[in-house]
């Protein structure tokens, strides 16, 4: 028996168009990032201390406006569960050790 070759031929390229954005925008885009840590990293530092002894890399999503947080052993529930409380709200997710990351480059 004898197969036929498929005639269906792969797509190249992008489906969308490259995006240029402009220096100013990119500037803009990291300070107000940057700015969201900042109001983010003192709610993460005030109990940071507190949880490294008993949830050592774990992870911890905060929603700066509430100072509530959120923690699980995996990424994506703390980040769930802040986004089901907080709906619509932007929130900052730390790994808790001395960092506050998942390591080092």
């Amino acid at each position: 028996m004898t197969y036929d070759k498929s005639t269906r031929t792969a797509r190249r390229g992008r489906i969308f168009p490259e995006i240029q954005w402009t220096e100013e925008y990119l500037a803009q885009r990291e300070a107000e990032r940057e700015a969201f840590y900042q109001r983010c990293k003192p709610v993460f530092d005030k109990v940071k201390t507190e949880l490294i002894e008993t949830h050592y890399n774990w992870y911890i999503a905060v929603e700066p406006d509430s100072g509530e947080y959120f923690i699980d052993k995996n990424l994506e529930v703390a980040s769930h569960q802040c986004r089901d409380k907080y709906s619509g709200k932007i929130h900052y997710t730390f790994r808790i050790n001395e960092t506050g990351t998942c390591g080092t480059i």
